[in-house]
């Protein structure tokens, strides 16, 4: 078994090599000067850190919108997702299926339509340029992804608790916020993350609804203050990219456990 196993870690180490191959010349860019980008050199020969100097003089408010953004995505997510898990899963709710499926749906729809939608809607509202439309926006994408996860964890806590709870006169609101929801931590982390990732990442609804939002852009816009018609900066621009996914990096670090549990919340039914 081993003898015909052993060409998988060098394969894998092979495959995980190309797959990172663009994250290691982004921060390879970074660190090399501006007269030595073109000769493209493997290793960062003309070293320097001048990229991330104009980056963090430039790029700091856009960071912050992102944050603000990502984090903002984040509460709404999990603050309309998980009474709607639950409601799904445990309560008698009316065309229960049909809903599932309405979400499934949901997520079949194009970004580029709902952003056309979103601006439309936004136009007559106001909400152009402003970043809790942003942060409503990002939160469509997440949404039915998180309402189907938490269903599929909630539908598979013992009923035993529930209806311990319900014999001691728990109301429908209490069971939810004091068994329930802290039973879910591993679901609304992965929920979080995930949330968090597209809010960060996001291009789409951030260049249609945000155009002109000045220092509140996200991230993903700031970077196209290096981009010109005649002109890159590819060493800003790759610095801004790195210092970008550091944050990203870290959390999908730190929530690793977390969501393996969380991802596979519902497989095994009681």
């Amino acid at each position: 078994m081993a003898s015909r196993a052993w060409w998988k870690t060098p394969f894998a180490i092979v495959l995980t090599a190309i797959m990172l191959f663009p994250v290691y010349w982004m921060a390879n860019v970074s660190l090399t000067g501006r007269a030595s980008i073109r000769k493209a050199q493997f290793f960062p020969f003309d070293f320097t850190v001048d990229h991330y100097r104009v980056v963090l003089e430039d790029q700091l408010p856009f960071l912050a919108t992102s944050l603000v953004v990502g984090i903002g995505t984040v509460i709404l997510t999990i603050a309309i997702a998980a009474p709607a898990g639950y409601a799904l899963a445990r309560l008698p709710v009316p065309w229960g299926r049909p809903l599932g499926f309405i979400l499934i749906v949901a997520q079949m729809v194009p970004a580029v339509v709902m952003a056309l939608g979103f601006y439309s809607i936004y136009n007559k509202l106001g909400l152009l340029n402003t970043v809790h439309g942003l942060i409503l926006a990002d939160s469509t994408i997440a949404v039915p992804f998180a309402v189907m996860l938490f269903t599929a964890f909630m539908r598979g806590i013992p009923s035993e608790i529930l209806e311990a709870a319900v014999v001691d006169g728990a109301s429908t609101w209490r069971r939810f916020m004091s068994i329930v929801l802290p039973l879910s931590r591993n679901s609304c982390i992965t929920v979080g993350l995930f949330a968090f990732l597209w809010a960060w990442s996001d291009f789409l609804f951030a260049s249609t609804l945000d155009r002109e939002g000045g220092d509140r852009r996200p991230i993903t816009l700031g970077i196209y203050n290096y981009i010109g018609a005649q002109n890159q900066e590819w060493g800003p621009m790759m610095a801004t990219a790195v210092m970008a996914s550091i944050p990203t990096a870290l959390l999908i670090v730190l929530a690793q456990k977390y969501v393996a549990a969380g991802v596979t919340a519902g497989a095994v039914k009681d």
